[in-house]
Protein backbone atom coordinates (compact mmCIF):
# COMPACT_ATOMS: atom_id res chain seq x y z
CA UNK A 1 0.00 0.00 0.00
CA UNK A 2 1.56 3.95 -0.73
CA UNK A 3 -0.53 6.77 0.88
CA UNK A 4 0.13 9.80 -0.03
CA UNK A 5 -1.21 12.91 2.07
CA UNK A 6 -1.25 16.39 0.97
CA UNK A 7 -0.62 18.76 3.79
CA UNK A 8 1.46 17.82 6.50
CA UNK A 9 0.10 20.16 9.68
CA UNK A 10 -2.88 19.01 12.13
CA UNK A 11 -4.14 16.58 11.01
CA UNK A 12 -1.63 15.67 7.26
CA UNK A 13 0.92 15.01 10.10
CA UNK A 14 -1.77 12.88 12.37
CA UNK A 15 -2.99 10.75 9.66
CA UNK A 16 0.44 9.86 8.18
CA UNK A 17 1.94 9.18 12.14
CA UNK A 18 -1.34 6.60 12.91
CA UNK A 19 -0.80 5.01 9.47
CA UNK A 20 2.33 4.07 10.59
CA UNK A 21 1.40 2.77 13.74
CA UNK A 22 -1.59 0.60 12.00
CA UNK A 23 0.92 -0.79 9.06
CA UNK A 24 4.51 -0.99 9.41
CA UNK A 25 5.19 -1.64 5.96
CA UNK A 26 3.32 0.74 3.85
CA UNK A 27 4.74 3.38 1.78
CA UNK A 28 3.75 6.79 3.29
CA UNK A 29 4.45 10.35 2.03
CA UNK A 30 3.80 13.55 2.99
CA UNK A 31 3.69 16.72 0.45
CA UNK A 32 3.33 19.66 2.65
CA UNK A 33 3.76 22.94 0.64
CA UNK A 34 5.39 25.47 3.69
CA UNK A 35 8.56 25.02 4.78
CA UNK A 36 7.72 22.68 8.34
CA UNK A 37 5.69 20.22 9.13
CA UNK A 38 3.46 19.62 12.39
CA UNK A 39 3.99 22.55 13.84
CA UNK A 40 2.62 24.20 16.66
CA UNK A 41 0.16 26.81 14.55
CA UNK A 42 -1.92 27.54 18.16
CA UNK A 43 0.98 28.93 20.01
CA UNK A 44 2.48 31.29 16.77
CA UNK A 45 0.58 34.27 18.37
CA UNK A 46 2.41 33.91 21.43
CA UNK A 47 5.91 33.87 20.04
CA UNK A 48 5.03 36.57 18.25
CA UNK A 49 4.61 38.16 21.54
CA UNK A 50 7.40 36.84 23.32
CA UNK A 51 5.41 34.70 25.57
CA UNK A 52 7.17 31.46 23.87
CA UNK A 53 10.46 32.37 23.90
CA UNK A 54 12.06 29.44 21.67
CA UNK A 55 10.85 28.87 18.23
CA UNK A 56 11.97 25.38 18.24
CA UNK A 57 9.86 24.52 20.32
CA UNK A 58 6.79 24.81 18.13
CA UNK A 59 8.54 22.72 15.26
CA UNK A 60 6.64 19.76 17.25
CA UNK A 61 8.60 17.04 14.21
CA UNK A 62 10.62 17.45 11.51
CA UNK A 63 11.03 15.90 8.50
CA UNK A 64 14.23 14.47 9.39
CA UNK A 65 12.59 13.18 12.83
CA UNK A 66 9.48 11.81 11.02
CA UNK A 67 11.85 9.60 8.72
CA UNK A 68 14.03 8.36 11.70
CA UNK A 69 11.34 7.38 14.45
CA UNK A 70 8.56 6.90 11.71
CA UNK A 71 10.06 6.08 8.35
CA UNK A 72 8.00 8.25 6.45
CA UNK A 73 8.96 10.21 3.69
CA UNK A 74 8.14 14.12 4.63
CA UNK A 75 8.51 16.44 1.34
CA UNK A 76 8.42 19.72 2.38
CA UNK A 77 8.01 23.30 0.29
CA UNK A 78 6.36 20.74 -2.16
CA UNK A 79 3.21 21.88 -3.74
CA UNK A 80 0.46 19.23 -5.01
CA UNK A 81 -0.80 21.25 -7.96
CA UNK A 82 -3.44 18.65 -9.34
CA UNK A 83 -4.71 15.11 -8.88
CA UNK A 84 -5.71 12.54 -10.89
CA UNK A 85 -8.24 10.31 -9.83
CA UNK A 86 -7.92 7.73 -12.53
CA UNK A 87 -4.82 7.20 -13.02
CA UNK A 88 -3.59 7.47 -9.32
CA UNK A 89 -1.45 10.43 -9.61
CA UNK A 90 -0.21 13.52 -8.15
CA UNK A 91 1.18 16.45 -9.68
CA UNK A 92 4.04 18.18 -7.52
CA UNK A 93 6.01 21.26 -7.73
CA UNK A 94 9.46 21.61 -5.56
CA UNK A 95 9.29 25.19 -4.89
CA UNK A 96 13.13 24.84 -3.68
CA UNK A 97 14.24 23.97 -7.19
CA UNK A 98 11.67 24.53 -9.28
CA UNK A 99 11.44 20.94 -10.29
CA UNK A 100 8.00 19.40 -11.00
CA UNK A 101 7.38 15.69 -10.61
CA UNK A 102 4.27 13.12 -11.08
CA UNK A 103 3.71 10.62 -7.56
CA UNK A 104 1.46 7.41 -7.82
CA UNK A 105 -0.53 6.74 -5.07
CA UNK A 106 -2.69 3.62 -3.74
CA UNK A 107 -4.79 5.88 -1.47
CA UNK A 108 -4.70 9.88 -1.07
CA UNK A 109 -5.05 11.89 2.04
CA UNK A 110 -6.12 15.26 1.46
CA UNK A 111 -5.41 17.66 4.65
CA UNK A 112 -4.56 20.93 3.00
CA UNK A 113 -6.33 22.85 6.09
CA UNK A 114 -7.77 26.64 5.32
CA UNK A 115 -6.27 29.68 4.40
CA UNK A 116 -6.90 33.19 5.93
CA UNK A 117 -9.53 34.94 3.65
CA UNK A 118 -8.09 38.18 2.44
CA UNK A 119 -10.68 40.60 1.52
CA UNK A 120 -10.65 42.32 -1.76
CA UNK A 121 -9.56 45.69 -0.84
CA UNK A 122 -7.56 48.16 -2.25
CA UNK A 123 -3.77 48.16 -0.43
CA UNK A 124 -4.75 44.59 0.52
CA UNK A 125 -1.35 43.74 -1.07
CA UNK A 126 0.27 45.91 0.83
CA UNK A 127 3.61 44.39 2.38
CA UNK A 128 2.44 45.52 5.49
CA UNK A 129 -0.82 43.90 5.46
CA UNK A 130 0.39 40.21 6.82
CA UNK A 131 -1.82 37.26 8.05
CA UNK A 132 -0.72 34.32 10.39
CA UNK A 133 -1.32 30.69 9.58
CA UNK A 134 2.36 29.58 9.21
CA UNK A 135 5.59 29.37 10.50
CA UNK A 136 6.78 31.56 8.10
CA UNK A 137 3.87 34.16 8.81
CA UNK A 138 4.93 34.00 12.09
CA UNK A 139 8.39 34.63 11.25
CA UNK A 140 7.46 37.33 8.76
CA UNK A 141 5.40 39.88 11.40
CA UNK A 142 7.34 38.98 14.11
CA UNK A 143 10.73 40.45 11.77
CA UNK A 144 8.02 43.78 11.03
CA UNK A 145 6.88 44.05 14.98
CA UNK A 146 10.88 43.63 15.95
CA UNK A 147 11.19 46.95 13.16
CA UNK A 148 8.09 49.03 14.48
CA UNK A 149 9.48 48.86 17.95
CA UNK A 150 13.13 49.75 16.86
CA UNK A 151 12.41 52.37 14.56
CA UNK A 152 11.28 55.72 16.35
CA UNK A 153 9.97 57.09 13.31
CA UNK A 154 7.35 54.72 12.27
CA UNK A 155 4.27 54.54 14.32
CA UNK A 156 3.77 51.84 17.44
CA UNK A 157 0.54 50.75 15.91
CA UNK A 158 -1.30 48.07 14.92
CA UNK A 159 -4.73 47.56 13.14
CA UNK A 160 -6.09 43.80 13.52
CA UNK A 161 -8.50 43.40 11.52
CA UNK A 162 -11.54 40.38 12.63
CA UNK A 163 -11.65 39.86 16.28
CA UNK A 164 -11.99 35.98 16.40
CA UNK A 165 -10.02 34.25 18.41
CA UNK A 166 -6.67 34.33 16.52
CA UNK A 167 -7.54 37.98 16.08
CA UNK A 168 -7.99 38.58 19.62
CA UNK A 169 -4.51 36.54 20.75
CA UNK A 170 -3.02 38.80 18.28
CA UNK A 171 -4.46 41.86 19.64
CA UNK A 172 -3.34 40.63 23.02
CA UNK A 173 0.22 40.15 21.77
CA UNK A 174 0.79 42.92 19.72
CA UNK A 175 0.12 44.70 22.84
CA UNK A 176 2.06 42.81 24.74
CA UNK A 177 5.27 43.77 22.56
CA UNK A 178 4.46 48.06 23.19
CA UNK A 179 2.25 48.28 20.26
CA UNK A 180 -1.09 50.16 20.16
CA UNK A 181 -3.32 47.96 19.23
CA UNK A 182 -7.17 48.69 17.66
CA UNK A 183 -9.24 46.06 16.35
CA UNK A 184 -11.88 45.98 13.36
CA UNK A 185 -14.90 43.78 13.22
CA UNK A 186 -17.79 43.57 10.79
CA UNK A 187 -19.83 42.15 13.76
CA UNK A 188 -21.21 44.20 16.31
CA UNK A 189 -19.23 42.65 19.29
CA UNK A 190 -15.95 40.71 19.48
CA UNK A 191 -15.83 37.10 19.69
CA UNK A 192 -18.71 36.51 16.93
CA UNK A 193 -18.74 32.84 17.93
CA UNK A 194 -20.31 33.15 21.06
CA UNK A 195 -23.56 34.95 22.01
CA UNK A 196 -23.86 38.98 22.48
CA UNK A 197 -23.89 38.70 26.19
CA UNK A 198 -21.11 36.60 26.68
CA UNK A 199 -18.85 38.98 24.48
CA UNK A 200 -19.82 42.22 26.51
CA UNK A 201 -16.73 41.05 29.03
CA UNK A 202 -14.61 40.85 27.27
CA UNK A 203 -14.65 44.13 25.07
CA UNK A 204 -15.00 45.63 28.51
CA UNK A 205 -11.89 44.26 29.41
CA UNK A 206 -9.82 44.82 26.07
CA UNK A 207 -10.66 48.53 26.39
CA UNK A 208 -9.64 48.66 30.08
CA UNK A 209 -5.96 47.48 28.55
CA UNK A 210 -6.32 50.32 26.22
CA UNK A 211 -7.60 48.22 23.67
CA UNK A 212 -9.73 50.26 21.07
CA UNK A 213 -12.65 48.87 19.48
CA UNK A 214 -14.34 49.64 16.30
CA UNK A 215 -17.25 47.66 16.12
CA UNK A 216 -19.90 47.25 13.42
CA UNK A 217 -18.15 48.08 10.52
CA UNK A 218 -15.19 47.05 8.20
CA UNK A 219 -12.10 48.23 6.80
CA UNK A 220 -12.70 50.08 3.15
CA UNK A 221 -9.19 50.62 1.84
CA UNK A 222 -5.79 50.49 2.99
CA UNK A 223 -3.65 53.61 1.90
CA UNK A 224 0.51 53.64 2.15
CA UNK A 225 2.46 56.30 3.46
CA UNK A 226 6.13 56.99 3.47
CA UNK A 227 6.72 55.04 6.66
CA UNK A 228 2.99 53.81 8.02
CA UNK A 229 -0.71 52.41 6.40
CA UNK A 230 -3.68 54.16 6.44
CA UNK A 231 -7.01 52.18 7.18
CA UNK A 232 -9.98 53.49 6.18
CA UNK A 233 -12.83 52.17 7.83
CA UNK A 234 -16.66 52.41 6.69
CA UNK A 235 -17.68 54.02 9.64
CA UNK A 236 -15.46 57.21 8.14
CA UNK A 237 -12.44 57.07 10.69
CA UNK A 238 -9.03 56.73 9.48
CA UNK A 239 -6.54 54.42 11.56
CA UNK A 240 -2.64 55.31 11.09
CA UNK A 241 -0.60 52.26 11.58
CA UNK A 242 2.58 50.32 10.75
CA UNK A 243 1.25 47.32 10.58
CA UNK A 244 -2.07 45.27 9.90
CA UNK A 245 -2.98 41.55 10.63
CA UNK A 246 -6.17 40.40 8.81
CA UNK A 247 -8.03 37.94 10.56
CA UNK A 248 -11.04 37.64 9.57
CA UNK A 249 -11.49 34.30 8.90
CA UNK A 250 -10.66 31.58 6.86
CA UNK A 251 -11.52 29.36 3.59
CA UNK A 252 -11.28 25.92 2.96
CA UNK A 253 -8.65 24.51 0.63
CA UNK A 254 -10.61 23.01 -1.83
CA UNK A 255 -8.90 23.93 -5.05
CA UNK A 256 -7.49 20.29 -5.80
CA UNK A 257 -10.60 18.67 -5.10
CA UNK A 258 -12.78 21.17 -7.15
CA UNK A 259 -10.71 20.37 -10.16
CA UNK A 260 -10.36 16.17 -9.36
CA UNK A 261 -13.97 16.56 -9.18
CA UNK A 262 -14.53 15.32 -5.25
CA UNK A 263 -18.01 16.53 -4.02
CA UNK A 264 -18.53 19.37 -1.88
CA UNK A 265 -20.83 20.87 0.99
CA UNK A 266 -23.47 23.29 1.44
CA UNK A 267 -21.17 25.17 3.30
CA UNK A 268 -17.75 24.58 0.65
CA UNK A 269 -16.09 22.22 2.43
CA UNK A 270 -15.27 18.69 0.85
CA UNK A 271 -17.79 15.63 1.82
CA UNK A 272 -16.81 13.07 3.44
CA UNK A 273 -18.88 10.29 4.78
CA UNK A 274 -18.56 8.99 8.44
CA UNK A 275 -15.54 7.07 7.86
CA UNK A 276 -14.04 9.82 6.41
CA UNK A 277 -13.93 8.54 2.45
CA UNK A 278 -14.95 11.41 -0.08
CA UNK A 279 -16.85 10.72 -3.23
CA UNK A 280 -14.19 9.04 -4.81
CA UNK A 281 -13.65 5.61 -3.33
CA UNK A 282 -9.66 5.96 -2.93
CA UNK A 283 -9.68 9.48 -1.29
CA UNK A 284 -9.91 10.42 2.25
CA UNK A 285 -10.19 13.51 3.66
CA UNK A 286 -9.83 15.44 7.49
CA UNK A 287 -9.52 18.78 9.05
CA UNK A 288 -10.16 21.99 7.85
CA UNK A 289 -11.24 21.25 4.75
CA UNK A 290 -13.94 18.91 5.29
CA UNK A 291 -17.26 19.32 6.39
CA UNK A 292 -18.91 17.05 8.95
CA UNK A 293 -21.73 16.45 10.92
CA UNK A 294 -22.70 19.09 13.93
CA UNK A 295 -23.11 16.90 17.37
CA UNK A 296 -26.41 19.36 18.14
CA UNK A 297 -27.12 21.53 15.05
CA UNK A 298 -28.47 19.67 12.14
CA UNK A 299 -26.83 19.11 8.61
CA UNK A 300 -22.81 19.70 7.74
CA UNK A 301 -20.82 22.10 9.10
CA UNK A 302 -17.19 23.47 8.13
CA UNK A 303 -14.92 23.09 12.02
CA UNK A 304 -11.88 24.04 11.38
CA UNK A 305 -10.56 23.28 15.08
CA UNK A 306 -7.35 21.51 16.09
CA UNK A 307 -8.80 18.79 18.14
CA UNK A 308 -10.96 17.50 15.16
CA UNK A 309 -8.62 17.55 13.00
CA UNK A 310 -6.58 15.18 14.58
CA UNK A 311 -9.36 13.04 15.48
CA UNK A 312 -10.61 12.59 12.16
CA UNK A 313 -6.78 12.35 11.00
CA UNK A 314 -7.45 9.79 13.33
CA UNK A 315 -10.12 7.85 11.82
CA UNK A 316 -9.27 8.24 8.31
CA UNK A 317 -5.83 6.92 8.30
CA UNK A 318 -7.40 3.59 10.02
CA UNK A 319 -10.28 3.03 7.57
CA UNK A 320 -7.76 3.64 5.07
CA UNK A 321 -5.91 0.18 5.96
CA UNK A 322 -9.07 -1.57 6.20
CA UNK A 323 -10.81 -0.54 9.75
CA UNK A 324 -14.37 0.83 10.27
CA UNK A 325 -13.86 3.33 12.60
CA UNK A 326 -16.21 6.62 12.36
CA UNK A 327 -16.13 9.91 13.22
CA UNK A 328 -19.58 11.19 14.61
CA UNK A 329 -19.37 14.73 14.98
CA UNK A 330 -18.00 17.50 15.88
CA UNK A 331 -19.16 20.06 18.36
CA UNK A 332 -17.25 23.52 18.23
CA UNK A 333 -15.56 23.36 21.44
CA UNK A 334 -13.26 26.32 21.68
CA UNK A 335 -11.47 28.72 24.30
CA UNK A 336 -9.17 31.71 24.43
CA UNK A 337 -7.25 33.81 26.34
CA UNK A 338 -7.66 37.81 26.01
CA UNK A 339 -5.02 39.26 28.61
CA UNK A 340 -6.36 37.94 32.60
CA UNK A 341 -9.69 37.34 30.84
CA UNK A 342 -10.53 33.88 29.40
CA UNK A 343 -13.76 32.51 27.17
CA UNK A 344 -14.84 29.98 25.20
CA UNK A 345 -18.06 27.54 24.52
CA UNK A 346 -19.07 24.25 23.42
CA UNK A 347 -22.19 22.74 21.44
CA UNK A 348 -24.54 25.51 20.15
CA UNK A 349 -24.93 28.93 20.51
CA UNK A 350 -28.45 30.97 21.07
CA UNK A 351 -28.04 32.12 17.24
CA UNK A 352 -27.36 29.10 15.62
CA UNK A 353 -30.00 27.30 17.52
CA UNK A 354 -32.59 29.77 16.65
CA UNK A 355 -31.24 30.27 12.89
CA UNK A 356 -31.46 26.34 12.34
CA UNK A 357 -35.16 26.82 14.12
CA UNK A 358 -34.22 24.26 17.31
CA UNK A 359 -36.29 24.60 20.43
CA UNK A 360 -34.41 25.88 23.24
CA UNK A 361 -34.59 27.29 26.50
CA UNK A 362 -31.71 29.33 28.49
CA UNK A 363 -30.04 29.74 31.93
CA UNK A 364 -27.34 31.96 33.49
CA UNK A 365 -25.26 31.90 36.40
CA UNK A 366 -22.54 34.12 37.65
CA UNK A 367 -20.71 31.95 40.23
CA UNK A 368 -17.19 32.59 41.19
CA UNK A 369 -14.41 30.55 39.57
CA UNK A 370 -13.88 28.95 43.47
CA UNK A 371 -14.99 29.70 46.71
CA UNK A 372 -15.24 33.07 47.89
CA UNK A 373 -13.72 33.19 50.78
CA UNK A 374 -10.60 31.76 49.53
CA UNK A 375 -8.38 34.98 47.72
CA UNK A 376 -7.98 35.30 44.17
CA UNK A 377 -11.50 34.37 42.62
CA UNK A 378 -13.99 36.29 40.53
CA UNK A 379 -17.47 35.89 38.88
CA UNK A 380 -17.99 34.49 35.68
CA UNK A 381 -20.50 34.82 32.93
CA UNK A 382 -21.99 31.22 32.63
CA UNK A 383 -24.84 30.55 30.45
CA UNK A 384 -26.63 26.86 29.10
CA UNK A 385 -28.69 26.12 26.34
CA UNK A 386 -30.87 22.97 26.78
CA UNK A 387 -33.91 21.49 25.50
CA UNK A 388 -37.45 22.56 26.27
CA UNK A 389 -38.19 18.81 26.22
CA UNK A 390 -36.11 16.51 27.48
CA UNK A 391 -33.74 19.20 29.13
CA UNK A 392 -30.57 17.92 27.25
CA UNK A 393 -27.79 19.97 26.67
CA UNK A 394 -27.28 21.83 23.77
CA UNK A 395 -24.72 24.52 24.17
CA UNK A 396 -22.71 26.13 26.93
CA UNK A 397 -20.39 29.80 26.95
CA UNK A 398 -18.61 31.15 29.51
CA UNK A 399 -16.54 33.88 30.12
CA UNK A 400 -14.49 34.87 33.13
CA UNK A 401 -11.26 34.46 34.87
CA UNK A 402 -10.33 31.45 36.73
CA UNK A 403 -11.97 27.62 36.36
CA UNK A 404 -13.59 28.69 33.02
CA UNK A 405 -10.95 26.04 31.24
CA UNK A 406 -12.84 22.93 33.35
CA UNK A 407 -16.37 23.78 33.82
CA UNK A 408 -16.16 24.32 29.81
CA UNK A 409 -14.80 20.80 29.29
CA UNK A 410 -17.49 19.37 31.77
CA UNK A 411 -20.36 20.93 29.43
CA UNK A 412 -18.60 19.58 26.04
CA UNK A 413 -18.26 16.01 28.03
CA UNK A 414 -21.80 16.26 29.33
CA UNK A 415 -23.20 17.44 24.72
CA UNK A 416 -20.56 14.82 23.99
CA UNK A 417 -22.65 11.99 26.51
CA UNK A 418 -25.96 13.55 25.48
CA UNK A 419 -26.64 14.21 29.21
CA UNK A 420 -29.54 17.07 30.33
CA UNK A 421 -29.65 19.22 32.80
CA UNK A 422 -31.10 17.03 35.68
CA UNK A 423 -27.62 15.14 35.22
CA UNK A 424 -25.87 18.32 35.82
CA UNK A 425 -27.99 18.61 38.94
CA UNK A 426 -26.11 15.57 40.00
CA UNK A 427 -22.63 15.88 39.05
CA UNK A 428 -19.91 15.12 42.00
CA UNK A 429 -17.32 17.10 40.82
CA UNK A 430 -13.38 17.68 42.39
CA UNK A 431 -14.34 20.54 45.55
CA UNK A 432 -11.63 22.17 47.85
CA UNK A 433 -11.90 25.71 48.55
CA UNK A 434 -8.79 26.98 46.14
CA UNK A 435 -10.49 25.04 43.17
CA UNK A 436 -14.12 25.42 43.25
CA UNK A 437 -17.25 25.19 45.42
CA UNK A 438 -19.44 22.71 47.30
CA UNK A 439 -22.13 23.73 44.56
CA UNK A 440 -19.95 24.09 41.55
CA UNK A 441 -21.11 26.40 38.90
CA UNK A 442 -22.45 23.14 36.75
CA UNK A 443 -24.49 21.91 39.31
CA UNK A 444 -25.92 26.05 39.72
CA UNK A 445 -26.78 25.36 36.04
CA UNK A 446 -28.72 22.83 36.30
CA UNK A 447 -30.17 23.73 39.15
CA UNK A 448 -31.63 26.78 38.09
CA UNK A 449 -32.78 25.10 34.33
CA UNK A 450 -34.44 21.87 35.76
CA UNK A 451 -36.20 23.87 38.61
CA UNK A 452 -37.39 25.46 34.79
CA UNK A 453 -38.44 22.74 33.38
CA UNK A 454 -40.15 21.23 36.31
CA UNK A 455 -42.53 24.48 36.18
CA UNK A 456 -40.52 26.03 39.88
CA UNK A 457 -39.00 28.83 38.63
CA UNK A 458 -40.34 31.47 35.85
CA UNK A 459 -38.02 33.75 34.37
CA UNK A 460 -37.93 36.98 32.37
CA UNK A 461 -34.94 37.88 29.83
CA UNK A 462 -33.10 41.20 29.01
CA UNK A 463 -33.84 40.13 25.59
CA UNK A 464 -37.45 40.84 25.40
CA UNK A 465 -37.05 43.86 27.74
CA UNK A 466 -38.98 46.64 27.76
CA UNK A 467 -41.99 44.71 26.24
CA UNK A 468 -42.09 41.75 29.64
CA UNK A 469 -42.34 44.69 31.37
CA UNK A 470 -45.63 46.58 30.07
CA UNK A 471 -48.65 46.69 32.86
CA UNK A 472 -45.93 45.01 35.29
CA UNK A 473 -44.59 46.25 38.61
CA UNK A 474 -40.67 45.93 38.37
CA UNK A 475 -39.06 45.59 41.75
CA UNK A 476 -35.48 45.86 42.46
CA UNK A 477 -34.44 43.60 45.61
CA UNK A 478 -31.35 44.61 46.28
CA UNK A 479 -30.33 47.63 49.01
CA UNK A 480 -31.52 51.04 48.57
CA UNK A 481 -27.40 51.99 48.25
CA UNK A 482 -27.63 49.48 45.27
CA UNK A 483 -30.73 50.88 44.27
CA UNK A 484 -29.88 54.42 43.68
CA UNK A 485 -26.28 53.83 42.17
CA UNK A 486 -28.32 52.43 39.44
CA UNK A 487 -31.28 50.53 38.10
CA UNK A 488 -34.10 49.86 35.50
CA UNK A 489 -36.31 52.85 34.90
CA UNK A 490 -39.53 52.62 36.37
CA UNK A 491 -38.36 50.23 39.27
CA UNK A 492 -39.58 50.45 42.99
CA UNK A 493 -36.74 49.56 45.18
CA UNK A 494 -38.29 46.57 47.93
CA UNK A 495 -35.32 45.07 49.75
CA UNK A 496 -35.24 41.26 50.03
CA UNK A 497 -35.56 41.56 53.96
CA UNK A 498 -38.94 43.51 53.71
CA UNK A 499 -40.39 41.71 50.75
CA UNK A 500 -42.56 39.49 52.76
CA UNK A 501 -44.42 42.68 54.97
CA UNK A 502 -44.61 44.99 52.15
CA UNK A 503 -46.05 42.65 49.91
CA UNK A 504 -49.09 41.93 52.74
CA UNK A 505 -51.62 44.26 50.58
CA UNK A 506 -50.09 44.06 46.83
CA UNK A 507 -52.79 43.04 44.32
CA UNK A 508 -51.97 39.33 43.54
CA UNK A 509 -53.30 40.00 40.07
CA UNK A 510 -50.38 42.64 39.07
CA UNK A 511 -48.09 40.91 37.52
CA UNK A 512 -44.37 41.71 39.39
CA UNK A 513 -40.97 41.40 37.39
CA UNK A 514 -38.43 41.04 40.07
CA UNK A 515 -34.13 41.21 39.70
CA UNK A 516 -31.32 42.15 41.79
CA UNK A 517 -27.72 41.76 40.75
CA UNK A 518 -26.77 38.11 39.64
CA UNK A 519 -30.24 36.40 40.23
CA UNK A 520 -30.17 35.16 43.85
CA UNK A 521 -31.64 37.39 45.78
CA UNK A 522 -34.72 38.21 43.32
CA UNK A 523 -34.89 34.11 43.08
CA UNK A 524 -35.48 34.12 46.96
CA UNK A 525 -38.25 36.74 46.47
CA UNK A 526 -39.66 34.99 43.82
CA UNK A 527 -39.91 31.69 45.86
CA UNK A 528 -41.69 34.39 48.85
CA UNK A 529 -44.07 35.92 46.78
CA UNK A 530 -45.12 32.81 44.59
CA UNK A 531 -46.16 31.12 47.81
CA UNK A 532 -47.99 33.78 48.63
CA UNK A 533 -50.76 34.40 46.08
CA UNK A 534 -49.15 36.13 43.18
CA UNK A 535 -50.33 34.77 39.59
CA UNK A 536 -47.47 36.24 37.85
CA UNK A 537 -44.36 36.58 39.18
CA UNK A 538 -41.11 36.29 37.53
CA UNK A 539 -37.15 36.76 38.36
CA UNK A 540 -34.75 38.19 35.74
CA UNK A 541 -32.68 35.64 34.56
CA UNK A 542 -28.86 36.30 35.16
CA UNK A 543 -29.92 39.93 36.88
CA UNK A 544 -28.04 42.92 35.93
CA UNK A 545 -24.86 41.44 35.25
CA UNK A 546 -27.19 39.86 32.04
CA UNK A 547 -28.90 43.08 31.44
CA UNK A 548 -25.83 45.36 31.19
CA UNK A 549 -24.41 43.36 28.57
CA UNK A 550 -27.89 44.21 26.64
CA UNK A 551 -28.78 47.96 27.84
CA UNK A 552 -27.46 50.28 28.80
CA UNK A 553 -30.51 52.53 29.86
CA UNK A 554 -30.41 55.48 31.81
CA UNK A 555 -32.50 55.10 35.84
CA UNK A 556 -35.33 58.03 35.15
CA UNK A 557 -33.98 60.00 38.30
CA UNK A 558 -30.25 60.19 37.56
CA UNK A 559 -28.79 62.32 34.77
CA UNK A 560 -26.31 61.18 32.85
CA UNK A 561 -25.66 58.29 34.49
CA UNK A 562 -22.57 56.19 33.90
CA UNK A 563 -23.18 52.79 33.69
CA UNK A 564 -20.87 50.60 35.43
CA UNK A 565 -19.44 47.22 33.18
CA UNK A 566 -19.57 44.76 36.08
CA UNK A 567 -21.10 44.85 39.39
CA UNK A 568 -20.73 46.75 42.23
CA UNK A 569 -18.26 45.69 45.00
CA UNK A 570 -21.90 45.61 46.96
CA UNK A 571 -23.93 43.42 44.35
CA UNK A 572 -21.95 40.83 44.90
CA UNK A 573 -24.49 37.81 46.40
CA UNK A 574 -24.19 34.57 48.05
CA UNK A 575 -23.87 31.67 45.65
CA UNK A 576 -26.05 29.12 46.75
CA UNK A 577 -28.03 26.21 45.05
CA UNK A 578 -31.10 27.67 43.98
Amino acid sequence: MKLVIVGGVAAGASVAARARRVDEFAEIVVLEESGNVSFANCGLPYHIGGVIEDRSSLLLRTPAGLRASLDIDVRVSSRVTSIDPTAHTVSVRDLVTGKEYEESWDKLALCPGASPFRPDLPGVDHPGVMVLRTIEDMDAIKARVDQIVADPNRPRHAVVIGAGYIGLEMAENLHARGLAVEIVEMDEQVMPPLDKELSVPVENHLRAHGVALHLGTSAEAIRADADSMTVELASGRHLRTSLVILSAGVRPNTELAVAAGLALGPRGGITVDRHMRTSHPDIYAAGDVVEVEHTVLGGSWIIPLAGPANRQARVAAENIFGGDREYRSSQGTSIVKVFDMVAGGTGATEKQLRADGVAYLRAHVHPSGHATYYPGTSQMDVKCLYSPDDGRILGAQITGFDGVDKRLDVFATAIRLGATVYDLEELELAYAPPFGAAKDATNMIGFLAADTLRGELHSWFSTDYPENCAGARVIDVRSPKDFNRWHIPGAENVPLPTIRAASADWDRNVPLRLYCAVGFRSYVAYRALSQRGFTDVSTLMGGLKTFRAWHHVAPDHVPDPVVPDIPYPEDEEPHQAM
